[in-house]
């Protein structure tokens, strides 16, 4: 599912214009993204947390040569789904 398949199905449930509905879309991922780059958790009840890790450097293997290389320090985003969100999944038939 794309940014664009959202804003169509906003706007076909919602009636509003899609220029309005675009906006508003991209107003919503653009506030999750601010507030994550500020290192804050982002919690949407009934589907789940996004919350950012610090991961530590550490040591790898470079895989084409075998030589060992520090792998610097970073954030990344993680996401675990609600409960709700997980039975809701769970609870769908699988498909043949």
């Amino acid at each position: 599912m794309t940014k664009a398949d959202i804003v169509e199905i906003v706007f076909e449930k919602v009636g509003f214009s899609k220029k309005d509905v675009a906006a508003v879309v991209e107003e919503i991922f653009e506030c999750v993204k601010s507030t994550l780059e500020k290192g804050e958790k982002v919690k949407i009840s009934g589907f789940g947390n996004f919350t950012i890790r610090h991961k530590r450097a550490r040591r790898g293997r470079n895989p084409q040569t075998g030589s060992e290389i520090t792998i610097d320090q970073r954030k990344v985003m993680t996401f675990k789904a609600s409960q709700l969100l997980k039975k809701t999944i769970n609870s769908q038939q699988p498909q043949a």
